[in-house]
């Protein structure tokens, strides 16, 4: 499996911004803005995410609302396969199915289409931007499964590892980036 060489990661890396204290006292937040305003470091992202899933039979790209959506169309569009978007809850229109996860303080929902995947057993790549503590993505990961798709892949462009969030998933995990 093709892992990001240190000159690209490098491009990456110091594209993205950090903001203290965002959004509160002690985080520090991964800004992504400042990447995808970068065209070199989004072109060597994306040349780098198209790489390593090209050869992948993937069937579908799916996308956690909403930065995931922006990575997820992107590759989706470069590997000529379709987009799934999982939402937040009551942002689709058509028949959905919603799985809980917890927050810190808390709970929350994610939704995608009953119908989102029309191939059988369709094997599908999961992306967002970051996995934290993993508890959207993981729900991600269920909703996935509970439509008939096979969740080959979960991809973050970002991995704060020290909060343990990719233990979470059945599925295999791959982060373009990790922080400690």
């Amino acid at each position: 499996m093709l892992e990001i060489n240190d000159e690209d990661k490098k491009i990456i890396l110091e594209s993205i911004r950090d903001i203290s204290d965002f959004p509160k006292e002690g985080i520090i937040f991964k800004d992504i803005t400042t990447m995808l305003s970068n065209p070199k470091a989004m072109d060597t992202l994306m040349n780098h995410l198209e790489n390593r899933y090209k050869d992948y039979n993937l069937d579908y790209i799916a996308g956690i609302d909403a930065r995931g959506f922006i990575f997820g169309a992107i590759l989706a569009d470069r590997l000529n396969l379709g987009f799934v978007p999982i939402r937040k809850k009551g942002k689709l229109p058509y028949k959905t199915i919603s799985q809980e996860y917890s927050l810190e303080y808390g709970s929350d929902e994610v939704e995608i289409h009953i119908d989102s995947f029309k191939k059988e057993d369709a094997r599908v790549l999961l992306i967002d931007d970051l996995i934290a503590t993993g508890g959207t993505a993981k729900a991600s990961e269920d909703l996935i499964k509970k439509v008939g798709a096979n969740c080959v892949e979960c991809c973050f462009i970002m991995e704060l590892s020290f909060l343990n969030g990719k233990d979470k998933f059945s599925s295999p995990v791959y982060s373009v980036l990790e922080e400690n």
